[in-house]
């Protein structure tokens, strides 16, 4: 076991601890367009059309990136993906300090900027948890997911406070600084496999294995579309994204506005989803190290889509509050369940090419539903239809989530390898 100064420490957790910093990082550089935005429009006299479809370039780059994200980490290890992703979401935020039209606007603040994110995101959290962990995975990933919910309670105030005394230019910049400093300890202190530090997974018996070859299973997606499970992983956790980043994300504020609840009041509700969102996460990776995964994913879309049905009839404060309570409790608490079966199911060392696709259809579950319900509140005047649609979808969720197979699918027999 690698042994840190006075103490016994499997290095895994130095790894946790990295990829958890990256995460938040990346999750600040995602919270910066809500901020930016008005900013923008009364700096530069930009329409808000044009700003969000900047934001919309940012979000599809997001999604398609990450089964990119997923096949680079399977073949070149998680550190240089990490190293790359860091550096591109600098590049971004330095270029985007100095745009001064709208074509830069989409480039360096859209597209790369959702490049750099997408690159470091859940795909790379589950990744690593899988390589690095044989027990305790599900709690690692609800740490991961936590640090994305951190990422977003750290910087949302920080920077609102920081546009407003420096100015949109110097936050951008104060955003490219910190992706630079982690840098630094991304190179000298990341490791792609236990293999790397002559270790095996946290929790795995036996002696230190061989070094495997980067290049894994190049059959493995091949392989895992002609199951079942993958189809089930992927419908439910593209409904997890309709229904969550996608309709509540977006549309939770106008909602309440709609019912004469004031923008900053509104906001503060966002946050103690956000928190609980943060407990709801960690739980979730603790449940589903000792509870069947399948089991807790129908639980948690049983319960969003309950919350979601009863949502239209609560308009008072009090009744909203409990809602932000308990809807930020399962909000990611999907993704420990989801990535230990896609684990179980197509191999440790594959997670981040099968997940990455999988979470590419959540991002495109959110992007329709964050045009779909606005589509609903034109038509309707009220956003009560579009929650009584995802209520059902999300119960649907929680009757597919029951027949996702757990038993190994579709891949090839695994090495022993470090992933």
């Amino acid at each position: 076991m690698y042994k840190l100064p006075g103490a016994r420490l499997h290095y895994g957790w130095v790894v946790v601890a990295i990829t958890a910093l990256t995460l938040i990082i990346s999750a600040g550089v995602r919270s910066a367009p809500g901020v930016m935005v008005v900013p923008l429009e009364q700096g530069m006299h930009w329409s808000r059309g044009a700003i969000s479809f900047a934001v919309s370039i940012g979000l599809l780059c997001y999604g398609l990136t990450a089964p990119l994200s997923g096949w680079l980490i399977d073949r070149i290890g998680p550190r240089w993906v990490m190293f790359a992703g860091l550096a591109i979401m600098g590049a971004s935020m330095l270029a985007s300090a100095w745009m001064s039209a709208l074509w830069q606007l989409d480039l360096f603040w859209g597209a790369l900027s959702g490049v750099g994110t997408g690159v470091v995101a859940l795909v790379l959290g589950a990744a690593v948890a899988n390589r690095w962990f044989a027990t305790r995975r599900g709690l690692i990933t609800g740490i991961f997911g936590a640090s994305t919910s951190a990422g977003q309670l750290i910087f949302y105030p920080l920077l609102v406070w920081y546009v407003g005394a420096f100015g949109w230019r110097s936050s951008v910049l104060m955003l490219a600084a910190v992706a630079g400093l982690l840098l630094l300890p991304v190179l000298l202190l990341m490791r792609n496999a236990p293999a790397d530090m002559g270790l095996r997974p946290y929790g795995a018996a036996g002696e230190a294995p061989a070094v495997a070859s980067a290049a894994g299973d190049v059959g493995v997606l091949r392989r895992a579309v002609a199951t079942p499970a993958f189809w089930l992983l992927t419908i439910t956790f593209f409904i997890c994204g309709a229904t969550s980043n996608g309709l509540i994300g977006t549309h939770f504020i106008p909602h309440v506005g709609d019912h004469g609840i004031s923008p900053n009041i509104a906001a503060g509700l966002l946050a103690i989803m956000g928190a609980m969102n943060f407990v709801g996460t960690i739980v979730s990776g603790w449940l589903t190290d000792r509870f069947d995964p399948r089991k807790l994913l129908a639980w948690y879309y049983g319960f969003r889509g309950l919350s979601l049905l009863l949502l239209p009839f609560v308009t008072s404060y009090a009744g909203l509050t409990v809602f932000a309570v308990m809807f930020g409790l399962d909000y990611i608490a999907t993704v420990p369940p989801t990535t230990a079966l896609v684990a179980d199911t197509f191999g440790r060392r594959h997670v981040g090419t099968v997940f990455g696709w999988i979470f590419c259809a959540h991002q495109i579950g959110a992007a329709l539903a964050a045009w779909l319900g606005g589509v609903a509140h034109d038509q309707f005047g009220h956003y009560g239809t579009a929650f009584l649609v995802a209520g059902i979808l999300a119960v649907t969720a929680a009757g597919l989530a029951l027949r996702i197979g757990r038993a190994p699918a579709a891949r090839a027999p695994e090495a022993a390898v470090a992933g």
